[in-house]
């Protein structure tokens, strides 16, 4: 067997340190001794240690092993993952149970029997090995999730819609609570997402994404949840369901209203009990997520209509952030249009330094139905293909409003706003009376007091 580890012994006892040294140079790559222990501090700056063999005590006659204690904090301080055996005399059970609550791995009897020494040391070497493995791996997942959450940090805006916004991102970040984002397609609920995960006490563990909308019904439980190998004819080996891996950290499950009933059902049982089953297993495992859900369905209409039901409402919407559309904060386009601009421009290498007051007042006139992310691939494709510093009106290529036959002004392709607008022209020819217009627009009374109550009618 090779030699394997560095290996750390400090002892006030010299025949000890000699013995140590003579046991284990054939076993450990390096050992390294002093009877000083004010050496330590040195010593781990200039040698990564694998085990430290320390003595309980250094002064002469003293029994009470306090200093030895004082040094496993210490040592534990510089290295938080350092791996320390205590050196400590036969017949001393209650130190050495205190010596492992205090931090260290394991402890020595003097006098020790050579096998069982070098057993300890080669486990412990084994030991300290995995920590600074599970340490790199941490910090791996650390910084690819800060590349990955990069081009999530352009959340910006300065109306009080957003002010709005922003101050309730603030107060509910810090707390574990399960939040609800409601908001149309391209408002930035995603940004909303990390942005409470980036300052809540979770921003150092994953932050899983999950657009529910894109798993069919049949791979739902695989997905979420896992599967064990051979539980159906493609699982050809186990896998870790995104609440296995979100466990610790953030879960953000997008689209949440476009799940069945039967989805719905088997979702709350998971975040009732915190706890999965992999498909093709009896066996619960706990989970630990902070549960952050969106979607652009009118979901209290869902509810209404028994189309979602109430209690997993209940259980993801302990705070609810509305997300307002492009159209409802035209204060912030210009913001938003300089800070695309600048990023775009940097990415193609391009100077182009401004937008014109034409091309301004075009975008503030378009209706923006694809909200910011619309404005966002409208200047990308202006600066790639612009030639000038400036970008004119005509480099912005954006739909025109559309007619019906009927009269009807479809000046959007948002189905809220067409709802909106039909609502209002309904009530309109029927003077009023909601029975009448609930009856012509195929609602209930209730559905369509709350659409009007929605948008402010």
């Amino acid at each position: 067997m090779g030699k394997n580890g560095k290996v750390l012994a400090v002892d006030d006892n010299e025949d000890i340190l000699f013995s140590l040294k003579l046991l284990l140079k054939h076993h450990v790559e390096l050992i390294k001794t002093t009877t000083d222990p004010s050496d330590i501090p040195g010593l781990l700056k200039s040698e990564d240690f694998d085990v430290i063999l320390l003595d309980m005590n250094f002064t002469k006659d003293a029994i009470s092993g306090q200093e030895g204690f004082d040094w496993l904090k210490k040592i534990l301080e510089i290295d938080p993952q350092a791996v320390v055996l205590f050196i400590t005399a036969y017949g001393d059970a209650e130190k050495a149970v205190r010596a492992i609550k205090a931090g260290a791995t394991d402890f020595v009897l003097k006098p020790w029997q050579n096998e069982k020494l070098i057993a300890t040391v080669s486990s412990s070497v084994q030991l300290r090995r995995s920590r600074v493995e599970a340490s790199g791996l941490r910090m791996k997942q650390k910084e690819i999730s800060k590349v990955l959450d990069q081009p999530f940090h352009d959340f910006i805006g300065e109306s009080p819609e957003m002010k709005k916004v922003f101050a309730t991102i603030n107060k509910v970040a810090k707390t574990d609570a399960n939040v609800l984002i409601l908001g149309e397609n391209g408002t930035g609920k995603e940004l909303v997402a990390r942005a409470l995960y980036r300052n809540s006490p979770r921003s150092e563990e994953v932050f899983i994404s999950v657009d529910l909308g894109s798993i069919s019904e049949t791979l739902f439980e695989s997905e979420l949840f896992g599967h064990e190998k051979g539980a159906f004819t493609d699982a050809i080996k186990e896998k870790a369901g995104r609440f296995e891996i979100a466990s610790g950290g953030t879960l953000f499950l997008d689209e949440i209203g476009n799940l069945s009933l039967p989805l719905q059902a088997k979702l709350l049982t998971v975040i009732e009990r915190k706890q999965v089953v992999r498909v093709g297993s009896n066996k619960p495992l706990p989970v630990d997520i902070r549960l952050i859900c969106a979607t652009n369905n009118d979901i209290h209409d869902m509810v209404a209509e028994e189309k979602f039901r109430q209690d997993l409402l209940y259980r993801i919407n302990t705070v609810e952030i509305h997300l307002p559309p492009l159209r409802d904060r035209t204060g912030d386009l210009p913001v938003l249009a300089d800070h695309f601009l600048k990023t775009y421009s940097k990415k193609y290498k391009k100077s182009i330094s401004r937008i014109s007051q034409d091309a301004m007042k075009k975008l503030n006139q378009y209706h923006w139905p694809g909200n910011v992310r619309e404005l966002q691939h409208a200047i990308e494709r202006a600066v790639i293909m612009s030639e000038a510093d400036t970008l004119q009106s005509d480099d912005f290529m954006l739909s025109s409003p559309r007619k019906k036959a009927d009269g009807l002004d479809l000046e959007t392709y948002n189905l809220e706003e067409i709802e909106k607008n039909i609502i209002l022209k309904v009530m309109k020819q029927n003077q009023g009376n909601v029975s009448q217009a609930a009856s012509e627009l195929g609602l209930t009374r209730t559905s369509l007091y709350r659409r009007m109550e929605k948008y402010g009618l």
